[in-house]
Order: structure tokens, then sequence, then C-alpha cells
């Protein structure tokens, strides 16, 4: 769907909102927290949104990403509106990453369309994790993120060729048991996440897709945040977030082409007034 500029403009504002209660919460718990992508260019160029960007992204080092999901589910106050949605054995969002949710608004994604989740406005949470030196690791930790990216989402790539195509479907047929899947992405998990960020020089992501997992970042770009005006407001960014940037989009401060000034997020339904709940068998669970 094409948002309406009152919808993108309210969609914003929900997304700010979030944020502001998520980086709050990390604050109050001692953790490591900026923006990433979209939000961090925005932070940057404009002070604010992308004027078309339709969310808002987050890092956070390995470490404190995990204590996040344990520090959430503890604090009652947190899940009266937003629910912290963590792929498990019995939780499959067709995610890689941990996602903070709105349980008083409805954003339908198509891929998701099929799941009993929240779908409500969503914050996405990446971790980031230590880039060995060598060579041979690195494209093992490559090798053995997308292992976990495809059993932990349990989606067939679509447009990395028909080699991945075929040939992940191929594995998800062998391996169809709920609780084998699972034991081989934890297990991809922890082989992908064992470089402690404290002993490589490099920091690398490996929750985004093949396209960024590869991005050798210095570890001093994400040693710690800065506080970049945001809508009025503040937000935190990487401490080298030109570094960072750079070597992630490339000259960031160049407009893109008008063609490409759009958000980039497909919809199947958006309603920023009434709980995902309301659409149940209409927009998803569709029987």
């Amino acid at each position: 769907m094409v948002y309406s500029e009152e919808e993108l403009k309210g969609l914003q504002r929900i997304n700010l909102q979030m944020a502001e209660y998520f980086v709050s919460f990390c604050e109050e718990h001692d953790l490591l927290c900026y923006f990433c992508g979209g939000g961090c260019i925005g932070a940057v160029r404009h002070k604010g949104f992308i004027p078309w960007d339709d969310d808002l992204d987050f890092f956070m080092p390995r470490d404190d990403y995990e204590k996040l999901a344990e520090l959430w589910n503890r604090d009652t106050a947190c899940s009266q509106r937003y629910v912290l949605c963590k792929p498990s054995l019995n939780f499959i969002d067709h995610n890689e990453f941990i996602t903070i949710r709105d349980k008083e608004t409805t954003l339908i994604k198509p891929y998701q369309a099929g799941l009993d989740i929240v779908h409500g406005v969503a914050l996405d949470i990446f971790p980031l994790d230590g880039y060995p030196a060598s060579k041979i690791k690195r494209k093992m930790q490559c090798i053995w993120a997308m292992v976990y990216s495809l059993f932990c989402t349990q989606i067939i790539p679509e447009a990395h060729g028909k080699f991945m195509k075929w040939g992940s479907k191929a594995v998800l047929g062998v391996f169809h048991s709920k609780k084998i899947r699972y034991r081989i992405w934890k297990f991809a998990e922890k082989q992908m996440s064992k470089y402690d960020i404290d002993d490589c020089k490099y920091i690398t992501e490996l929750c985004a897709g093949p396209g960024y997992m590869r991005n050798c970042y210095p570890k001093e770009a994400f040693s710690s945040a800065v506080w970049l005006p945001f809508e009025g407001t503040e937000m935190p960014v990487p401490i080298g977030y030109d570094v960072y940037l750079r070597i992630a989009f490339g000259d960031y401060m160049k407009l893109p082409p008008e063609d490409k000034q759009i958000p980039h997020h497909d919809t199947a339904k958006l309603d920023l007034h009434k709980s995902y709940r309301e659409y149940k068998g209409i927009y998803y669970c569709v029987r």
C-alpha cells in the first residue's frame, strides 16, 4: 500500500514515541543502544526522520542485546503497551532479530499475514557481533549466519538467486521438525556470535541480510553513543557514525534520486488508531 502524507507522519510520530520509550528503558538498565540505518542517516542529515522513511531501527552490542529480552520481560510496565518479540522454539515471526511492537496499533506486513502475532507498529533491534581477523573465520561466521537466518526465519530467500532459493527449500524440506530446526538455528547462532567484541578489532552485523553481514566496522565506531537532535528531542547514534554510515551506505549525505524517495517496506494494512486484534480473520490469519 502507498501511505498518504497523514499516514506517514502518524507512523513516524508513533515510531518516535516508541523509540523514546525504548531508549529510556535502555538508559535505566545501563544498556547501550543507538540508531542504525535510516534513523541514523536521518539524525545526521535531517535532524529527524528522512522525510519518506517509515520506521526506526536500533543496533545493540550482542551482550546488551541478550540482556534486553530478559530485562524487558521482567518489567511489567513494558508489556502494558509494548511487547518484545524474539524468535524461539514456540514463536516464529519470520524475523531473525528482536522487535518491539505496539499492541494498540495495526501494521500488518505481507510476509507475516499468516501468523497469529502482534501486528503493531514495530522497532527492529539488531545485534552487533565481533568480527574476527581471520578471513577464513569471517567466511565461516557468515555461513553460520546464513544457516541461522534460514532456520530462524523459516522463509525461502527469493532475491538471492536460484541456487540459494532451491537449496534453502531443499534444506528446510529435509529438516521439517520444529525442534530440529530450533536446535540447528541455536547452534548456528552460537557459532556466529562466539567472537566477543572485546577480543576483536572489528564489528559486523549478522542479522540484517547477506548484503550487510560482510560489512567490517572498526569497533571504536560503536564503543559508545553520542546524542544528536532528532525531531525536537535527542537520540543516540554510534560515536563513529560517519565511519559506520560511509562503510554501510557510501555518500550518505547525498539525497537519492526522487524515484527512490519512497517508503521501502510493504504493508498489507495500516491503522494507527485501532489495535491489530480487530483485523484478525480480515487482514491476517485469513482462512
